[in-house]
């Protein structure tokens, strides 16, 4: 009889086993990848290096296929706002229906161009501010199975914005494009596309004033105030 109980016993081992390494990997994945925690708009990288520098040798992806990295996005220096200093409150409008955006101060419209909201994962609406402005940002995320993956260096003039809703860390902001020409259409993970060419006046003329690499909101200098709204046109 002895024998028998413990000939039992061993038979269990293994689904112990096996029950408790799933129980492992699943506490693995949900504290190491983010996108199993909580979605952000680059679900790989979300914010993780702020320092705004140019990175070389570096190979950048956008739906599985090799993008290049226009030798401008290196050379253009960051310079200060190009249309003067303002008293005006500053106040940056996307349009997700239309896939535009608008930049006021006061009740002047001083910008205005097309530009690429979230497809894969939809863009935030609401009042957001911006928190910090870099130079230089990689991002990464999307899923290689659906073919969505993409790992993308030296995004020019990325403003980051946030909200009491959505935190810093989820990584959503305003950056030049520079892997699509499909402006006016949604082309994003959730961040809003902008044409470099159109992405650096704003960086520019938005509050924060340009510091250097990475230049942070402060109490005494807020970032601009941001407002998405609307509904992105359907497919």
């Amino acid at each position: 009889m002895a024998r028998k109980k413990y000939a039992k016993k061993r038979d269990k081992s293994p689904a112990i086993f096996f029950a408790l390494g799933i129980v492992v990997l699943v506490g693995f994945l949900i504290i190491k990848l983010p996108v199993f925690n909580k979605p952000c708009a680059n679900s790989v990288s979300c914010i993780k290096d702020l320092s705004g520098i140019y990175q070389t040798g570096k190979v950048s992806t956008f739906l599985g296929k090799t993008v290049p990295q226009p030798k401008y996005v290196a050379e253009e220096p960051t310079q200060k706002p190009i249309l003067g200093a303002s008293t005006e409150e500053k106040h940056i409008f996307v349009d997700l229906a239309n896939q535009k955006l608008t930049a006021y101060e006061g009740k002047k419209a001083v910008l205005s161009f097309p530009v690429s909201t979230g497809k894969w994962y939809p863009t935030p609406t609401g009042d957001f501010r911006i928190w910090v402005k870099l130079r230089y940002a990689h991002m990464e995320g999307g899923n290689p199975a659906t073919g969505t993956y993409y790992s993308l260096y030296n995004i020019p003039y990325t403003m980051f914005f946030y909200n009491d809703s959505v935190s810093k860390d989820r990584g959503f902001s305003l950056h030049g494009a520079y892997w699509h020409n499909n402006f006016g259409y949604p082309m994003s993970h959730g961040c809003i596309n902008i044409r470099p060419v159109d992405s650096k006046k704003l960086y520019d003329w938005a509050d924060p004033p340009t510091e250097s690499t990475t230049t942070y909101a402060s109490a005494a200098n807020q970032g601009t105030l941001v407002t998405v709204f609307g509904q992105p046109p359907s497919e």
